[in-house]
């Protein structure tokens, strides 16, 4: 499997990388030895990306994937991501991307993850009090250090990026991308084109939604409860998206997770999908994806469906935090 090739870093990828973020939380019930076996089967199958966040699980993600990962760093590339502080009850705190918090937030990722290198270090939300010259000026000088090897941001819009990359090169922007997700085609895309800075995909499932597999969501404890796409008139709507993708999916004995991964694959070598999940069962029907070849007259029909989107993807807050 050809691999693909993490801006104009020397990491070079499988296509498609696994997000761990709700092997610890946001998406109900969590399981860490299920979650570490299908961390360990994704690299036997040659997923060799794997995406964290120091916010995730308030820690635990880069511990959990810490562990599953020890002895066994230089087969991967390992992304993480500082700037969205918690508190000790796990509550969010705010954005916080001042030079002295970048360097104490990469000192505690590199001793939760258990490494003395990060591969790819994200600014996970730009911060409005600090310019992004100064978060990038001093996540120039962990790379400087050896601590950072390339940097990334993510949920930036194109003119960011550029006063970031005057700074320091920038190997990948981060932004949620999807069938039913795709802003970032007006706010970075060009821009990331334009630097050469790839674009890793995350939620490119629709947080689940585009698998086909939810006819509801009504847990409150599930994240995807609180988003104006999943509530009611909405979601009832939004189905409508997830029958078309299922269609199409009928027509190539397929799952509609592998249409919406195969739609993004198709999208360019410069992008690079990181599906998150926590079992082996869908680890495996997600890399599968990649045997799909979808016609243009499908990518075309698939592209359609953006438009019949009903409600944002966060809710107001996040909204507000999100392509700065």
């Amino acid at each position: 499997m050809k691999k693909r090739r993490i801006g104009n870093s020397d990491l070079y990828v499988f296509p498609i990388g696994l997000g761990t973020m709700g092997m610890s939380e946001f998406y109900g019930e969590t399981d860490e030895k299920q979650s570490v076996a299908t961390i360990h089967k994704a690299m036997e199958l040659g997923v060799d990306l794997f995406d964290t966040a120091d916010m995730y699980g308030s820690g635990h993600n880069e511990e959990l994937l810490g562990r599953a990962l020890k002895g066994m760093f230089d087969r991967v590339t390992v992304a993480t991501k500082f700037a969205m502080q918690r508190g000790p009850n796990g509550e969010f705190l705010g954005i916080n991307c001042s030079p002295e918090y970048v360097r104490r937030a990469c000192e505690a990722s590199l001793r939760r993850l258990g490494t003395d290198t990060i591969d790819l270090y994200y600014c996970h939300r730009v911060d409005p009090k600090t310019p992004i010259e100064d978060t990038v000026g001093a996540m120039a000088e962990l790379v400087k250090e050896g601590k950072v090897r390339y940097l990334g941001l993510s949920e930036v819009k194109g003119e960011t990026l550029k006063r970031a990359f005057s700074v320091h090169p920038i190997a990948a922007v981060q932004s949620e991308y999807s069938i039913w997700t795709r802003d970032i085609e007006t706010a970075n895309l060009n821009e990331c084109r334009e630097l050469g800075v790839s674009t890793v995909a995350y939620s490119p499932l629709g947080r689940g939604v585009l698998t086909g597999k939810f006819n509801k969501i009504d847990d409150p404890n599930d994240y995807r409860f609180h988003l104006p796409r999943m509530q009611a008139d909405n979601f009832e709507s939004n189905k409508k998206i997830v029958e078309k993708v299922e269609e199409i999916a009928l027509s190539k004995n397929a799952k509609a997770s592998q249409i919406a991964l195969a739609w993004i694959l198709a999208k360019g070598d410069d992008f690079i999908p990181i599906p998150g999940t926590k079992r082996e069962k869908y680890l495996i029907e997600n890399i599968d994806a990649l045997k799909i070849e979808l016609s243009a007259d499908e990518i075309n029909e698939l592209d359609k469906l953006y438009a019949l989107v009903k409600g944002n993807r966060y809710d107001d807050y996040s909204m507000a935090n999100t392509l700065r």
